[in-house]
């Protein structure tokens, strides 16, 4: 499903279950293909994170990666920034709950930051990646950015690391460490 971003996408995949469980297929290279998302996936990640942590955000100037995310165990506020200098979207986010009981999922474009926040006691989440972790490439964005105003479902200060603490707002970043918008 589009999103307000045209390069972000919502995914909500068929889910069927009955009095026993579900079943959902996570990952159908042919299906994403036809949603847009041409580029072939390189490594998975899986993170566990309780209530109150915000992770975030980040994106990678060197080795951009797309990430298509989503939550195996809780729930999460998921968030893509638009930050390739030059993009007629550059600043603006999108976000979405994405939870164990919803099944979506969301694609965020190589040249996006990325982060999210906890919503639930504890959430796993997991995500595919198009390129390696790349840890002297990598960048981020404050998370409470003035500019880009993101509407974080929280209501105490999150749990953050001292990285994502110390980052600086969109405005204030080099746009020499920023991706390039490529139509």
């Amino acid at each position: 499903m589009k999103t307000s971003l045209p390069d972000v996408l919502l995914i909500e995949p068929k889910v069927f279950g009955d009095e026993r469980g579900f079943f959902v297929e996570t990952w159908q290279k042919k299906f994403f293909e036809e949603a847009g998302i041409l580029m072939p996936f390189v490594q998975d990640n899986h993170s566990r994170s309780s209530k109150g942590v915000l992770r975030g955000l980040h994106f990678q100037l060197k080795h951009p990666q797309g990430k298509l995310v989503r939550v195996s165990r809780g729930s999460v506020f998921d968030v893509a920034v638009d930050v390739r200098t030059g993009s007629p979207t550059f600043g603006q986010w999108y976000g979405a709950e994405l939870s164990a009981e919803n099944h979506r999922q969301l694609w965020v474009p190589p040249g996006f930051a990325h982060g999210f926040c906890v919503l639930s006691d504890v959430a796993d989440f997991q995500y595919k990646c198009t390129d390696y972790y790349c840890p002297d490439c990598e960048g981020g964005i404050v998370w409470n950015d003035p500019d880009i105003n993101i509407d974080w479902p929280i209501a105490v200060p999150p749990s953050l690391s001292t990285k994502d603490r110390n980052y600086l707002p969109l405005a204030r970043t080099p746009v020499e460490i920023l991706p390039v918008y490529e139509p």
